[in-house]
This record gives structure tokens, C-alpha cells and sequence, in this order.
């Protein structure tokens, strides 16, 4: 065969190549499986075959922290640059049934979020294990019976605190916040830590606030100020906190996802508390 083989197919042209298909499999002679030593008489049926490469479908792996969870729900520390959900290869919802424990529960379904956080932004994102839990948990967030603390960094003096109401996308929008601290920066003039409590759950509501008051987020390229943008460092928005009664055992849940190192170069004294 090896020496035959050389003048009948026309994609193999030398010895070696032809060896290299028949260690393969990739030649049968009358449908059987043809070797170095197979003998060609004449009048056979000598078929090459090669399969077409197909990609091996990848896996995603991608370790989540778990901040909290039970049979019915779960809370897990969303990082940086990456979605909660959509038709990405790496999403947080495709993330969740490699990280998470199955439920026991009869209802148990694909674990999945029941809110979002923006691309940039950390924090603590809450998710839903079954069936009911999903249906539960969207109707605390629509009753506003789950309370969310973020913390961000925002730039230039700003006041105390304060309550910022407006429309976003022509519906009602709340936000709440407190200035923690304040350090002087050379290029923004003032760098301030500040506690933020939405009372509603609008597309990037907190960084639409904190822009509209004219103390947009570090960071922000979309609501920041041109000549105050700061690249390579992320957006300083972090979802700190998540209290709401747990709908089935009626227990008081308040999960928090500490401060991330960033937060802490630019403010040292988080590194001695608890944030």
C-alpha cells in the first residue's frame, strides 16, 4: 500500500504523508482499515478519508468566591470586567452551576441572578437556586424589601450628604448618600468615599446620580468628565452590602463583600476597619 498510494490521491504526495494517514485511519481498502503492509492487487476500492477538524466545544472554568449560600439561594462576589449575564463565553450566570452546590429542593433549577451589576462594577450579587426562590426574590426587589449599600469614589467637593431624585429613561429614579471621608488629590482636587443607597433599580442609576451632582464616579468613562478619566484602574463602584428577610425560613440576611484593594490605597484607614 505505502508504495501505491503516493500515485492515486492527489492530496498526498509523498511517502512520509501517506504513512502518516495510514497510522491515522485515515485509508480503507474494500472498507477495511488499510496498513503499511496492506497488499493492493488491483481492482479494489481505496478510499481516503479525513475528518474535518472540529473545535472541542471549551469549557468555561472560572472560580467564583461564595459569599453565602443555602438550598434555595446564593450570594457571590462579582468581580471586575466581566457581565452577570448574556451570550458572552465568560458570564457569571454560565459560572454558577461549577461554583454552586445543587439544591435538594424539588424545584431546583439553573442557578441565575435576580439583579444586575454593571460590567465594571464588584460587589455582591445575589442568586436565585429554584424555581420559587426566583419568583420570590424578583418580588422583594419589585417591593424594594432588599437594601443594597454600595461604596464608590467619586471626584471634586461634594456636600455632606444628601437624596437625589430624577427620571431615568422617563421613570422615577432615588438614590441616597453619605459622604464617608474626603482626601486632597492633585488632579481631581478632592477624592471622597462615599456610601450610596439606591431606592430604585435603574441602568446605572448611582453612576448617573453621582454625574448629574457633578462628582461623577473614579473612573467612569461613560459619565465621567473628559479631562478626568482614569484608564487602567476600573470603575470605583463597589456593591458593599445586601439585607432582606430570606422569603423561605424568615431569617434576617445581611451579607457584605468587603472594600476592594484599591479602595483601601486610596483611603488607608479601610485597611484598619472592617469595610
Amino acid at each position: 500500500m505505502q508504495e501505491y498510494g503516493v500515485h492515486i490521491f492527489k492530496t498526498i504526495v509523498t511517502k512520509s504523508a501517506l504513512k502518516k494517514a495510514l497510522k491515522k485511519n485515515h485509508i480503507t481498502v474494500n472498507n477495511v482499515i488499510a496498513t503499511t503492509a496492506t497488499f493492493i492487487h488491483g481492482g479494489e476500492q481505496i478510499v481516503l478519508s479525513i475528518k474535518e477538524n472540529v473545535p472541542s466545544k471549551k469549557k468555561l472554568t472560572f472560580p467564583l468566591q461564595i459569599l453565602f449560600e443555602d438550598d434555595y439561594l446564593a450570594v457571590i462576589h462579582k468581580p471586575a470586567g466581566i457581565l452577570v449575564s448574556g451570550n458572552n463565553f465568560k458570564t457569571i450566570a454560565k459560572a454558577l452551576g461549577q461554583n454552586l452546590k445543587e439544591s435538594s429542593l424539588s424545584d431546583a433549577t439553573l442557578p441565575q441572578p435576580v439583579h444586575r451589576l454593571d460590567f465594571a462594577t464588584t460587589g455582591a450579587l445575589l442568586i436565585g437556586k429554584t424555581r420559587s426562590s426566583i419568583r420570590m426574590l424578583n418580588k422583594l426587589f419589585e417591593k424594594h424589601e432588599i437594601q443594597k449599600i454600595y461604596y464608590a469614589i467619586a471626584i471634586r467637593k461634594m456636600t455632606a450628604q444628601g437624596n437625589i431624585i430624577g427620571e431615568i429613561d422617563g421613570k422615577k429614579s432615588q438614590s441616597g448618600y453619605r459622604l464617608v471621608a474626603s482626601v486632597p488629590s492633585e488632579k481631581f482636587g478632592v477624592l471622597n468615599l462615599v456610601q450610596l443607597e439606591p431606592q430604585t433599580g435603574r441602568r446605572h442609576q448611582l453612576r448617573k446620580h453621582l454625574s448629574g451632582l457633578g462628582n461623577p464616579i473614579l473612573g467612569d468613562k461613560d459619565y465621567g468628565i473628559d479631562n478626568h478619566i482614569v484608564y487602567g484602574k476600573g470603575l470605583y463602584l463597589h456593591a458593599y452590602s445586601l439585607r432582606f428577610i430570606h422569603p423561605f425560613t424568615n431569617d434576617a440576611i445581611y451579607i457584605t463583600d468587603m472594600l476592594p484593594q484599591r479602595f483601601k490605597k486610596i483611603f488607608s484607614f479601610l485597611n484598619e476597619k472592617h469595610h
